[in-house]
């Protein structure tokens, strides 16, 4: 089955595919000839993924979905929430969005934080929501080189390091945006028998 994910970033792109699987063949925005930036202008992970499913679902008619991922601190009141990829500039640079998470995050002394993905699905155009999250803390400072955005300083809860020091398989049986996936998967596997 083929279908349109809503993402131009080839890590994500290629944690997505490692659990979908053989049986989906995940087509991006340029594949289908949509160059632009798809908006997501919204207040909410869910209305950021289902406006971004809708303008490529109404740009190409194909099925497709989209995805938005916060990090959401605790002892931040749940930011940096939708905000995110673009917590310390308007571009999308995770070395300024970790060093201004931790600058403030000095001192305190509750660290937990949760990452969050929201998965909006248009399918014969009815959309479906699928949600994935994990627990867990951020540290003092960077550690491993894997993964993009936070995971450098993200310890999920159960492991003794961060995303960015697992391999890809490791990340994939525990994150956020995998199970999220997961459940996409479940659903679009138990619509085709």
């Amino acid at each position: 089955m083929k279908i349109v994910f809503a993402t131009n970033n080839a890590h994500k792109l290629s944690e997505v595919q490692a659990v979908l699987g053989d049986a989906f063949t995940l087509l991006t925005p340029r594949d289908c000839g949509v160059e632009e930036d798809i908006p997501e202008e919204q207040e909410t992970l869910e209305g950021n993924a289902s406006q971004k499913s809708h303008y490529l679902h109404g740009r190409t008619g194909l099925d497709c979905f989209a995805d938005d991922t916060g990090l959401e601190v605790e002892a931040l009141g749940g930011a940096p929430g939708v905000h995110s990829a673009r917590y310390a500039t308007d571009g999308h640079d995770f070395a300024a969005n970790n060093r201004l998470l931790l600058k403030n995050l000095e001192g305190a002394e509750n660290r937990r934080a949760r990452f969050r993905t929201v998965i909006s699905l248009i399918l014969g155009g009815e959309e479906h929501l699928f949600e994935g999250v994990v627990e867990g803390r951020i540290i003092d400072r960077e550690a491993g080189h894997e993964g993009f955005g936070y995971d450098p300083l993200f310890i999920p809860d159960g492991y003794a390091k961060t995303f960015a020091e697992m391999t890809t398989d490791e990340k994939n049986a525990v994150s956020h945006r995998a199970r999220a996936v997961r459940k996409l998967a479940e659903f679009l596997r138990s619509i085709e028998k």
